[in-house]
């Protein structure tokens, strides 16, 4: 993988720095995970711009037959992706769970240039000549309206895990002209009713606001598949399920290495 990944944001010590919250949101997030930062500065992470990108691609044509070619075209070609700077969370496998995409990579980086970057890379590069763009998403963090901190995982200190949803979604016209009180009180009653029993379950929610047709754009991370399935399953007894009018399309896959990600893949 990259070796940017896993090192956004950097999680300081505390000398010498602004004070840092631990979590409180224990209802969520009952049982701390020690892969996962303890402290995190939630000031420093919702005073600055964190931005997200999410590119799905499909394999347009089989990957080349010798096993040498394949890790030589990969090794390329993520070493010119490297050069971008970018945090890479993750390289998924989506194959099989939709018939238009095959690899979804999610990057991070506070300069959005950077991420398109990243992405021009990708598709200029050995291995960008065997896939197509299916699907992207940029997203911006943006602090929590009722809660300053319910930050992304993303962006807060949590590390990957070994699977991924990301799916946006849009509001209803209503939404945005209910009192806050009420909004605030239906957003509660969502997150229990999904991460109470879930709460191993990582979230992280950005703001795509005229950076696409989609208004937030949504990735959760689990140990397992049954994880974020149960999870999407539970929040769609609720209220707040009322007030969507887009919520598709989703891409869901398994984390791993490009060179893992290659060789599943067909051949010539």
């Amino acid at each position: 993988m990259s070796d940017h990944e896993n090192s956004h944001p950097d999680v300081d010590s505390g000398q010498g720095a602004p004070r840092l919250h631990r979590f409180d949101d224990e209802e969520r997030r009952p049982h701390r995970d020690p892969r996962d930062a303890a402290e995190v500065d939630f000031d420093a992470v919702n005073d600055a711009n964190h931005y997200a990108l999410f590119a799905v691609y499909r394999l347009a044509a089989p990957l080349p037959p010798l096993e040498d070619t394949r890790r030589r075209l990969v090794g390329e070609s993520t070493h010119f992706i490297d050069v971008s700077e970018v945090t890479t969370r993750g390289w998924y496998d989506v194959s099989g769970f939709r018939s238009d995409a095959d690899l979804m990579v999610w990057w991070l980086d506070d300069d959005p240039e950077k991420l398109q970057d990243a992405n021009h890379r990708l598709r200029a590069s050995a291995l960008g000549r065997y896939l197509e763009p299916v699907w992207s998403c940029m997203g911006l963090h943006t602090p929590a309206e009722f809660n300053r901190k319910h930050i992304p995982a993303c962006f807060g200190g949590v590390a990957p895990r070994d699977w991924c949803m990301v799916y946006p979604f849009v509001r209803s016209y209503e939404w945005y002209l209910l009192p806050a009180e009420e909004r605030s009180r239906i957003m509660a009653a969502h997150g229990r009713n999904g991460f109470a029993k879930y709460p191993d379950v990582k979230g992280s929610t950005l703001s795509a606001f005229g950076m696409s047709d989609y208004e937030w754009v949504l990735g959760f991370e689990a140990d397992s598949l049954d994880r974020l399935e149960g999870v999407i399953h539970h929040q769609r007894h609720t209220e707040a399920r009322l007030h969507v009018r887009v919520d598709t399309p989703f891409y869901t896959g398994c984390r791993v290495s490009p060179h893992e990600w290659a060789e599943r893949q067909p051949r010539a």
